[in-house]
């Protein structure tokens, strides 16, 4: 009786690997590709949904992607694809009344408050250290994880970890970030 070798090209054909690479997968790109499913939609929920779809859809092909590493793009054209179908499947009703029904106003906050509040965080980001400001802008707004950042600015986790706390803790004390009353 011979046993079964597990060679790498058997192992990522078991459903367990795709599941495995598939799921981290998920894990590290899911917020980037949420916000750009947020893009496409009108509300969050359904760019929830819009993106549980497109990963379905992703996760039935993930045998057949040769370059893992063109995933976004394959992710994000799902999302516009499954978008547009929608969009084209989606029926318009229309009903007849004597009266337009007048949406309720919900009061929310100003765009120009939001703005204001947006200028000055940057104001502040660029008042820190070169270093910090590095720190902040690669973890904040361009999302990167702590080791990520480490990784591009050449220094230990620990090192981001320690600079991004004091950096914050400087951004907490500006004056100018005083929540909009």
């Amino acid at each position: 009786m011979t046993t079964p070798v597990c060679t790498s090209a058997s192992r990522a054909a078991t459903p367990y690997h795709a599941y495995s690479s598939f799921s981290s997968y998920v894990r590290a790109r899911g917020p980037v590709l949420l916000r750009t499913a947020r893009s496409l939609t009108a509300n969050p929920s359904d760019a929830e949904d819009l993106l549980q779809t497109a990963l379905t859809k992703t996760y039935v092909a993930w045998d057949r992607i040769e370059d893992h590493r063109a995933l976004d793009g394959y992710v994000r054209r799902a999302l516009l694809n499954t978008r547009t179908s929608q969009w084209r499947k989606r029926k318009v009703d229309e009903f007849c009344c004597d009266e337009l029904p007048e949406p309720e106003a919900v009061p929310g906050p100003d765009p120009a408050d939001r703005q204001v509040l947006h200028d000055a965080m940057w104001r502040a980001v660029m008042k820190l250290p070169d270093r910090q400001r590095a720190m902040v802008v690669l973890r904040y707004y361009e999302d990167l994880s702590e080791a990520q950042t480490a990784e591009v600015l050449g220094v230990s986790v620990g090192t981001v970890k320690s600079a991004v706390s004091r950096a914050l803790g400087k951004l907490r004390e500006d004056p100018e970030l005083e929540p909009i009353r």
